[in-house]
């Protein structure tokens, strides 16, 4: 029997500590704060118990696309990437939660009550995979919002929340509805969010 271990890879570009577990050419999670110490946090928190895993000292070619995107997404710059999620782990609700999320675009959001009409379930239990998400911000939970407009939570903070939308403000004006699957996903400019000091 084979044993994969999660690889762990952590750098300060510019003043944010990014970091991102690896199992074999997938993503474990990934993780962003202002030290190093609460980026190692994060992402030992989605490590199973008894999980083997090491703290690399040099990061591997995966690992430096996963960082930069991850800073880049930080800045509110438009990225594109392929990779592939570890989610086997997670239910099947909140894969299928985590996979829409990620095809909110730069500059939109849309709410939880839309993403609970899309894949079923409530605003809430959306609410509780988006608070679990391992992935942040490559599956971008943070453009995922209260109905009224309201930020709703985040696991980085509100402020952190309304600085990377802020960022990724491209001054649309047009709500629109995406079609998904032959479903209606409802999206909203960035520049409708209820302006508010976080």
């Amino acid at each position: 029997m084979k044993i994969s271990m999660i690889k762990l890879y952590i750098q300060k570009i510019d003043e944010l500590w990014c970091g991102a577990a690896i199992e074999e050419a997938k993503i474990f999670a990934t993780a962003f704060a202002s030290n190093e110490k609460d980026a190692l946090k994060y992402l030992l928190k989605e490590l199973p118990y008894n999980t083997i895993f090491q703290v690399s000292q040099k990061n591997s070619v995966l690992a430096e696309e996963v960082l930069r995107i991850i800073k880049a997404i930080c800045d509110g710059k438009d990225v594109s990437f392929s990779f592939q999620f570890a989610m086997n782990r997670l239910s099947n609700y909140a894969q299928r939660v985590l996979k829409l999320t990620s095809l909110i675009p730069t500059g939109y959001v849309t709410t939880y009550g839309a993403l609970a009409k899309f894949e079923g379930g409530s605003p809430r239990s959306v609410g509780r995979v988006m608070a679990t998400n391992p992935f942040a911000p490559l599956i971008p939970c943070h453009r995922v919002v209260v109905a009224d407009m309201t930020l709703g939570g985040y696991g980085g903070g509100l402020k952190t929340k309304w600085d990377i939308l802020q960022k990724e403000n491209r001054k649309y004006s047009r709500i629109f509805e995406a079609k998904i699957n032959d479903k209606a996903l409802k999206l909203f400019p960035v520049g409708k969010l209820k302006p508010r000091t976080y």
